[in-house]
């Protein structure tokens, strides 16, 4: 049977059941979690106002799960998303998230086709200089994104703070912030042109 390219309807109730539309069964947060894990797309309707609720349901299985123990979001950056709320930034904070993301998960990817080709049926552990190297480009990766939402480019002081390590990370991420301030200015222009 061919997969749907249409996200499944899930429909909340006042009494906060989740009902999905595609197998006409009540879920739970932790069913749509586990829907999401497999990569299978839905949307959330309010019952009764049909409103689109997705971003608020998919925001509280998140707090599900960090509640369970499975910090996967560090304090700092917490902090800097809260500070960004109201912030002339905050439009651009969505787009870079996803653009960062996007680029996390294929580098993900290509780290698992590596393991699955160094243990896959061989059985030696030759392949470990690759996996480092690849842990070593991720950890690069996810280092540049959290400096994009530091003060200055810098980690806050204290636990896992990161010291800048490369001269071109500053510069790039001078060049990266001037080009943002650039389209601020460009979107300012065009705001005040209407009005």
């Amino acid at each position: 049977m061919a997969k749907s390219t249409e996200p499944v309807t899930i429909k909340k109730y006042a009494n906060r059941r989740l009902y999905n539309t595609g197998t006409s069964t009540y879920v739970t947060l932790e069913d749509l979690a586990l829907m999401v894990k497999n990569g299978e797309d839905f949307v959330v309707y309010d019952a009764k106002t049909g409103d689109d609720i997705t971003h608020s349901v998919l925001t509280q299985i998140i707090f599900e799960q960090e509640g369970k123990g499975q910090n996967l979001l560090p304090i700092n950056f917490l902090r800097q998303i809260i500070r960004f709320y109201g912030d002339s930034m905050q439009m651009l904070v969505p787009r870079y998230l996803d653009i960062s993301i996007e680029n996390f998960t294929r580098e993900q990817e290509k780290f698992r086709d590596q393991v699955a080709k160094t243990f896959g049926g061989v059985g030696t552990f030759g392949g470990f200089g690759a996996m480092e190297e690849q842990v070593r480009r991720n950890m690069e990766i996810f280092d540049r994104t959290m400096k994009m939402f530091m003060p200055n480019g810098r980690a806050e002081e204290g636990a896992g703070a990161v010291a800048p390590d490369k001269s071109d990370d500053l510069d790039e991420l001078k060049r990266q912030v001037a080009e943002m301030q650039k389209r601020l200015d460009r979107i300012g222009e065009k705001g005040e042109s209407k009005g």
